[in-house]
């Protein structure tokens, strides 16, 4: 006969909940608003519903970071479990709109709320920094737009010093890391501007570019930020809060790099103004007759020679930053997680290989 194992109420219940939670941590649920209501201004109510089951959900208010309003379709992760009243509910942790309709929904009414605070006011952006060498991004190094983003830089100009800080950039926990990625630029400040990027996507991918807290988090960054998510047509409040805004990655390369061809053709023109300039100068000697002319020649060929060397100087740092010369004296690009088990890019000169990463060390120097 099996003996008999008896619990207090608060013991079973206790015991209860710690199975929930270990069976049901951080599970995510799905379903429509209703009979939302905030109590004493600390603590938000609402039930989850679908066609046949409804689940109370509970959270505090500050854990609230999209609004709601009944009918519109969520998910909720968190966990299960029972009040010492005896009723089942559910403890939500993080709140994600889900469907193109509650997403614009939630996506005007926290817009009109920031902008009464006046968190996208014009006068509070601030410009590219000068001399820009130092980029911290936070993206998914394994995203398509993170690859156009460095394809792009590596095609212009070059040179640029990047710090990247690894993030999922879609999904319920996004926004959260993504915040302390912020934070770490901010503290570290090692860093002249913060580049956010995420390729396109559904308008499920993308909703979390409008959760509160991220958005006031890239308001209050000292470091200026600009961002790159999705389209040129979406459009999201982390884009409204930011300093710059780029319509794509590949779009942000381009704002935070030179074009060589540019630079090359400003190079043409300040030759042409250099010989114009050389003409007038000549012209004016020759009709005030107050040098020499082999005076006249000498600073001629002096103002040549120090242009001449400015353009040099020029050339050299055009090859040097260009990565076809660098691929071909031997060496090789790597692109991806340098983690064991991971494919990664290998570029040299004339292939490109993918091979899988077999063991990571670090290097005695």
């Amino acid at each position: 006969m099996q003996p008999e194992f008896k619990l207090s109420v608060s013991e079973f219940v206790d015991t209860l909940n710690q199975n929930l939670e270990y069976s049901y941590s951080g599970v995510t649920v799905v379903g429509e608003v209703s009979s939302f209501k905030v109590n004493q201004g600390k603590w938000v109510f609402f039930d989850l519903k679908d066609d046949e089951s409804v689940l109370n959900c509970f959270l505090s208010v500050f854990q609230l970071r999209v609004p709601l309003e009944d009918g519109m379709k969520i998910a909720v992760k968190g966990v299960p479990k029972l009040t010492k009243w005896g009723k089942f509910s559910f403890t939500v942790q993080n709140i994600l709109p889900v469907g193109e309709g509650s997403i614009k929904k939630s996506f005007e009414l926290l817009k009109a709320k920031l902008e009464k605070e006046g968190l996208f006011d014009p006068e509070k952006k601030r410009p590219l920094p000068e001399n820009l060498e130092k980029i911290g991004v936070i993206s998914s190094p394994e995203a398509a737009g993170y690859a156009d983003f460095v394809k792009i830089l590596n095609e212009r100009w070059g040179g640029l010093k990047i710090k990247v800080a690894k993030t999922q950039v879609q999904g319920l926990v996004a926004s959260d890391q993504i915040i302390r990625a912020l934070k770490y630029f901010n503290e570290k400040n090692e860093v002249q501007i913060i580049a956010i990027i995420r390729g396109g996507g559904s308008a499920d991918d993308l909703a979390v570019f409008n959760d509160e807290n991220l958005v006031r988090a890239i308001s209050a960054s000292k470091i200026p930020v600009v961002t790159g998510i999705g389209h040129e047509v979406d459009v999201s409040l982390c884009d409204l809060a930011a300093d710059i805004v780029g319509s794509t990655p590949s779009n942000v390369a381009q704002i935070l790099s030179k074009d060589k061809k540019a630079e090359a053709l400003r190079l043409e023109e300040k030759i042409l103004v250099l010989k114009s300039y050389i003409l007038e100068k000549i012209n004016q000697e020759i009709i005030d007759g107050k040098e020499r002319t082999s005076d006249i020649y000498d600073q001629i060929l002096a103002k040549i020679d120090l242009e001449l060397n400015y353009l040099k100087e020029k050339e050299k740092i055009l090859n040097a930053l260009n990565p076809e010369s660098v691929l071909k004296q031997g060496y090789a690009i790597l692109n991806g997680n340098l983690s064991p088990g991971n494919v990664v890019k290998i570029t040299t000169f004339d292939k490109i290989i993918e091979t899988e990463v077999k063991n990571v060390r670090k290097r005695n120097n």
